[in-house]
């Protein structure tokens, strides 16, 4: 009862969003990861796509992670809506803030976190949607083949397209809210400030180029007729 108290106080509010976030971003680094071995070949990715889906553990981890996601979204907008009631003055307080405070973190990223988070949420259902319960392909082993799939799906410059423009979403996404996440955390020191917001940047970075270097690979790819 106390953690409920708690978790829906304004810091605990905020803790809770940085954790789900955190959370959200660990799954995306080893989502890449396995995606990545698209790269490799078939085999690579065919073998670590069917370990993955044949685990009866898979179904208790997409439940969590659903979870974790609604949590997350239902958190920041509470959050918002919290902001802008106990602030009915908003924009004169922003506008005097940035006026007296030029070192203000303030940004059009941190402005518009439900808007992209928004997309992004969308992008995901229709990304399920696409994968999860796309085309059946089977390999001559009797496994699922999501490579065949993939490069089906991203031979379509449409979608290609579409992916992009959500990963570059996404990148707006992280790059304010893996900083915000570990200042929510206490990580919010002069020393360290700097250093966090570094760490949190090249991560988005590098999550981004990630999810920019799969389709583009399999367009090509696919278009070379291989």
């Amino acid at each position: 009862m106390r953690l409920l108290q708690a978790s829906a106080s304004s810091i605990g509010s905020k803790i809770v969003i940085a954790l789900t976030g955190l959370g959200l971003a660990g799954f995306l680094i080893t989502h890449l990861a396995g995606n990545l071995l698209f790269l490799v070949g078939p085999e690579a990715f065919n073998e670590y796509s069917h370990k993955l889906i044949s685990n009866p553990l898979i179904y208790a981890a997409e439940i969590g992670l659903l979870g974790i996601f609604f949590l997350h979204i239902a958190k920041t907008v509470a959050a918002v809506i919290g902001n802008k009631a106990a602030r009915p003055t908003g924009y004169a307080v922003r506008r005097w803030a940035k006026t007296k405070n030029p070192k203000s973190r303030k940004s059009v990223a941190s402005s518009s976190m439900i808007a992209t988070g928004t997309i992004v949420a969308l992008f995901v259902v229709t990304h399920l949607a696409t994968f999860k319960f796309g085309t059946f392909y089977q390999t001559p082993d009797g496994m699922r083949d999501l490579y065949r799939l993939q490069l089906e799906i991203f031979s379509n410059p449409a979608y290609v397209l579409f992916y992009l423009v959500a990963m570059g979403i996404l990148f707006f996404h992280l790059w304010h809210g893996l900083v915000s996440a570990m200042q929510s955390l206490g990580l919010d020191h002069p020393q360290w400030t700097p250093r966090v917001m570094t760490a949190g940047r090249v991560l988005a970075v590098v999550l981004a180029a990630g999810f920019f270097i799969i389709p583009i690979y399999t367009f090509v790819l696919s278009r070379s007729g291989q």
